[in-house]
């Protein structure tokens, strides 16, 4: 009996050992597909805690070395608790210099976007964008939870019959408040206005009107459709408490491209910063250069938005590609925008995010570069991930420099 049980607790300790192991690969391997995508996008995030763990792990088996029937445990078991901890130590070690190099990004930017004051000028010199309690804080979100008010699936139109709602959360008390809208990615083929719900809660704990809206999804509806959609969301913003003159566009990947298509176009006017989680910015390139692995198929969600390949509709492309009212803007008419893309990104490579950054500083208009090394496409599904702990940083900083704070 004791031989048995020690065999079932060697074997627990491999299979855990081997499971860590396992997980932190996922934090340098790319994801061959859309199944192995979603460890590719979680391990970075959640590294700390599978070093924690590592380091717990090897702890007890120094410790508790008799489950082995042995003096001490294998070497292969260590090596592989080693190489657990040395990569989930790499996000982490990265983050410095990325906050250095995205602090100078923004430090470079004209006034219009770096306020003078002492708090700000003390931003600029912190790196500290990682915090372990806040970290922690996702277990107990219930009980961390800031009182705002929260509106959900609000109708604002019914474009050839279909309906299409927004989601709105304020701050607590009434009044007047900068407004951020939000738009959700999803390849323009899924989502709702109700994802990015956390964002939403954060944002209007921070004194903004967030305004996440629908819009009609491929390939039922291709472009301009989702586009006319934003802007008639955009215009109804308005009716909600907020500053007509001082509001933002803030999407991710499809909704990125929606953001950024619609703030260079700013019909109305308000429009005073956008901001641009990984989104697409030439898609006649992307569709000619797809990333390697491509998980997600880029070029077949291509043709689901636009109708076909670059051949066939060649204008369609243009239409769509936001790089192509960058590199024909005159200097300081378009809104500042906050690029933040990552490293690892196997959806829409950091390269194209790259080449919009530096068109708009070539057409001397204002951007900030934000780039993280180790983090995959849709990282932000880890709210209070490594990598979005680093965003929010300068997310923060941009809306209260651009849109301005009560």
């Amino acid at each position: 009996m004791g031989e048995l049980l020690m065999w079932a607790g060697g074997l627990l300790v491999w299979l855990v050992v081997g499971g860590l192991f396992f997980l932190s690969l996922w934090i340098v391997l790319p994801a061959p597909n859309f199944f192995w995508l979603q460890l590719a996008v979680g391990a970075p995030e959640v590294s700390p805690l599978l070093g924690l763990l590592g380091a717990i792990a090897l702890v007890l088996c120094l410790c508790v070395s008799s489950v082995f029937g042995q003096g001490r445990p294998p070497r292969l078991l260590l090596a592989l608790l080693l190489a657990t901890m040395a990569l989930s130590s790499l996000p982490l070690l990265q983050q410095p210099f990325a906050v250095s190099r995205a602090n100078r990004s923004m430090a470079h930017a004209p006034p219009a976007v770096i306020a003078n004051s002492p708090e700000s000028t003390a931003a600029l010199t912190s790196t500290k964008s990682f915090s372990w309690s806040v970290f922690f804080s996702a277990f107990f979100q219930e009980q961390n939870q800031p009182s705002i008010r929260h509106q959900a699936k609000i109708p604002f139109a019914t474009p050839d019959g279909e309906p299409l709602y927004l989601d709105l959360y304020q701050p607590a008390a009434s009044g007047q408040y900068p407004a951020v809208v939000m738009i959700y990615g999803g390849g323009w083929r899924t989502g709702s206005s109700a994802e990015n719900e956390a964002m939403g809660r954060f944002l209007a704990a921070r004194g903004y009107v967030v305004v996440a809206i629908d819009y009609r999804h491929t390939p039922d509806y291709r472009f301009p459709a989702q586009l006319e959609d934003v802007k008639t969301a955009r215009a109804q913003a308005e009716a909600y408490e907020i500053l007509s003159d001082r509001m933002t566009l803030l999407g991710w990947s499809a909704g990125a491209l929606l953001a950024m298509l619609a703030g260079f176009q700013d019909e109305i006017g308000g429009i005073k910063s956008i901001v641009n989680f990984y989104g697409p910015v030439d898609l006649a390139r992307g569709y000619a250069e797809p990333p390697r692995p491509d998980p997600l198929d880029v070029r077949q969600v291509l043709r689901d938005f636009l109708g076909d390949s670059p051949t066939a509709l060649p204008e369609r492309y243009v239409e769509a590609s936001p790089i192509i009212f960058v590199t024909s803007a005159k200097p300081q008419t378009l809104p500042p925008v906050l690029l933040v893309y990552g490293g690892r990104d196997h959806i829409v490579e950091a390269r194209f995010g790259r080449s919009l950054y530096e068109a708009l500083l070539r057409s001397q208009n204002i951007a900030v570069w934000v780039k993280i090394p180790w983090a995959e496409h849709a990282f932000d599904k880890i709210f209070n991930g490594v990598s979005n702990q680093l965003a929010l940083h300068f997310v923060e900083r941009f809306l209260a420099q651009t849109l301005g704070s009560l």
